[in-house]
């Protein structure tokens, strides 16, 4: 196996493996694997594997494979009354006819599901990704109703 290949499948088996938060923490990790590279090669390398960053479930930024982006492994846990007491809703504003939730990461598309379900009548659809959910309002509506009838919808909110 040539030397950048195996590099480049150390640092996915230690971004998939572990908690990587920063260059500095998978460059020590490297080391420890017997592989040492400047911080600009692995610059070079995080950006051709396509590495981001994302918020786990703490909220900690850590790095993350294409891929994985979604589907972290949780390492903590927290208590099953903790994760059904918070809705992962971290915001809604409105503009014109449109509400823009800001959720935690992979709470989307459960919330906008239980708003879909919900009959509103002044909720026309949602589109949701990974965090953000766009709600399409009918033309004449009340903003705050509208926040009301939302926050019986999703608990917690």
């Amino acid at each position: 196996m040539k030397s950048k290949t195996k590099r480049l499948e150390m640092i996915r088996l230690i971004i998939s493996g572990k908690d990587i938060s920063s260059q500095e923490e998978l460059l020590q990790e490297l080391r420890h694997e017997g592989i040492g590279i400047t911080q600009a090669t692995l610059s070079r390398d995080l950006k051709q594997l396509k590495v981001a960053k994302a918020a786990s479930i703490t909220g900690k930024s850590l790095y993350v494979l294409p891929n994985n982006t979604m589907y972290r492994r949780v390492r903590e846990y927290n208590s099953i009354q903790e994760m059904l007491s918070h809705s992962g809703v971290i915001s809604i504003r409105f503009s014109g006819n449109l509400a823009v939730i800001r959720t935690r990461p992979g709470y989307a598309s459960s919330v906008a599901y239980d708003i879909d379900n919900s009959n509103v009548p002044e909720i026309i659809g949602t589109v949701a990704g990974d965090d953000t959910i766009i709600i399409a309002l009918e033309e004449n509506y009340e903003r705050e109703v509208t926040k009301m009838k939302l926050e019986e919808i999703i608990k917690n909110m």
